[in-house]
């Protein structure tokens, strides 16, 4: 639509909300009393005869937006929604006062209204309130998307989530399955005696995971403060107090780029079980994914970037260096072995012949990985378990008896994204002080995800940790695969956006701060 033709349609829409005012209409109403939502009209009545309505002359009272107008003279077709199901109202002159048919004539197409009246079958079989009665309740002054059953500028749907949602059933039916995720996970954890706990968000040392963390500042203490990038460290402190069995939904925050799959902000289960292992946490995932893709969708099959996905039980189990050498093998036609994984020699030497650049303070184990995450993540589409990570990329997790340079450790992959994180936790006091100081020399090194040193849980390790598995599920990553969205734009309500000058959504950019539809360079993927 034109700057143009905009501003007209602006300034006739105006120009109708001081008409209605002029009638003695209220420009924004208190209230409106609804007997019945549109979506339970439209569900109560699905299968009602025009006859048997007729015959029970069912009153209504109902609200919702305009989405068509449609005028013939003396009468009115509408279309309203209430953001789930869409009801026709039919206005009729001398069905109306006076009054309430000039309201009709001032209605714009995204107006909210309230409508009185008794429930029949037009010819064409379509289910309609006859409106006794109309109360307009707020305008709509921006027009609505030409086709208003389609939003399909990606950009804008995630700037202006409130007119994705008015156009687009789709996008309010992922914000549903999203809602049933989060009850099916609390009830499968609460049913298994878990208690479900609230921990800091800001926090004295970013701990937990390896990440980039936010930084602000309380004032009136005069302390730098860390937005969580993880619960897990207060979350281990409450099975050391006792809570043998805690978990959280929370919202962490990674100082890290955009892409179709990462968002500074984001939202994970985290739960801990004492007195297991991360084999127990394997067998624990497949039962919570197939039942929460159950009772989210209906069914634990699914299409994903149009491959078949099957969350049922068992999941395919890999350890992480067998399935490095596999497809390195097959990269370079020559055959390779777990040890040679384990030299840093070796391991470098490898990962520049497949076009890696590993820097001088990477160990075999973090090459390794990342060796893994740049031939084998994509290809598994399947739910599989990639387990016994290098000890060197694991600082919270506890050593095989047999391989000290491997933890008990495994990532759930599913449609090549990491969907889960979980291990076997170290609760021994004096390896994990060593695992801390490892790191700091990392952070020396440059490596500003390298973990902080966190005395003050090292000290309740020292109260005695009993054996704990503890496992973190992106909820954001599950909910794209079990709505078919690409990216995790799609399942967040309100995505982070790079601030644009004036404009379309009324924003503007900070000062020194460059503006533009991209942010990262992959912000528009």
């Amino acid at each position: 639509m034109s700057e143009h033709r905009e501003s007209d349609q602006l300034a006739q829409r105006r120009a109708n909300l001081a008409a209605l005012v002029d009638l003695g209409v209220p420009a924004y109403p208190h209230r409106f009393r609804c007997t019945d939502t549109a979506s339970a009209i439209v569900t109560a009545h699905a299968d009602t005869s025009g006859d048997d309505l007729d015959a029970a002359q069912i009153q209504t009272m109902t609200a919702g937006r305009i989405l068509m107008i449609r005028s013939f003279g003396k009468a009115k077709f509408l279309v309203i929604s209430d953001g789930v199901s869409r009801l026709q109202v039919y206005l009729r002159q001398d069905a109306l006062s006076e009054r309430d048919f000039a309201i009709a004539a001032l209605l714009d197409i995204g107006d909210l209204i309230g409508v009185e009246g008794r429930l029949f079958r037009t010819r064409t079989k379509e289910l309609t309130v006859w409106v006794a009665r109309l109360e307009f309740l707020a305008k709509c002054f921006v027009p609505l998307p030409e086709k208003w059953h389609g939003l399909t500028d990606v950009e804008t749907r995630y700037r202006q989530r409130y007119v994705d949602l008015i156009v687009n059933p789709d996008s309010r039916r992922v914000f549903e399955v999203r809602a049933r995720v989060m009850t099916a996970i609390r009830a499968f954890l609460v049913d298994r005696d878990f208690l479900e706990v609230e921990t800091p968000m800001m926090q004295p040392v970013a701990g937990g995971a390896l990440a980039r963390p936010f930084v602000t500042h309380h004032n009136a203490q005069d302390m730098q403060l860390y937005l969580r990038v993880a619960p897990e460290l207060y979350l281990k402190r409450l099975v050391v107090g006792g809570v043998e069995r805690v978990f959280e939904i929370n919202r962490n925050f990674r100082n890290e780029g955009i892409s179709t799959q990462h968002n500074p902000e984001f939202t994970m289960l985290e739960f801990y079980q004492a007195y297991g292992d991360y084999r127990d946490l394997m067998t624990m995932t497949e039962q919570l994914l197939s039942t929460v893709a159950r009772e989210a969708t209906g069914g634990d099959d699914l299409s994903f970037g149009g491959q078949s996905i099957s969350f049922r039980p068992p999941y395919q189990r890999l350890t992480l260096r067998r399935a490095v050498c596999e497809a390195v093998t097959e990269k370079i036609g020559a055959a390779i072995s777990e040890q040679d994984l384990r030299t840093r020699e070796t391991v470098v030497a490898l990962a520049t012949r497949l076009g890696l650049d590993p820097r001088p303070d990477q160990g075999p184990g973090r090459v390794t990985v990342d060796m893994f995450e740049a031939l084998c993540e994509r290809a598994l589409v399947q739910p599989t378990f990639i387990h016994d990570f290098p000890t060197e990329v694991s600082p919270l997790s506890k050593q095989r008896d047999d391989d000290p340079d491997t933890v008990e450790r495994f990532e759930l992959f599913v449609a090549g994204m990491e969907l889960a994180n979980a291990f076997s936790e170290l609760n021994d006091p004096v390896e994990q002080r060593r695992r801390f100081e490892a790191q700091l020399c990392d952070r020396e090194g440059g490596d500003l995800e390298a973990h902080q040193m966190d005395e003050d849980y090292i000290r309740a390790l020292e109260y005695g940790l009993p054996p704990t598995a503890g496992e973190g599920v992106g909820i954001d990553r599950l909910v794209m695969v079990l709505t078919g969205s690409p990216s995790i734009r799609d399942v967040i309500l309100f995505p982070l956006m790079r601030a644009r000058k004036s404009g379309a959504d009324g924003g503007s950019a900070p000062p020194g701060q460059a503006s533009g539809p991209g942010g990262d360079p992959s912000e528009a993927e």
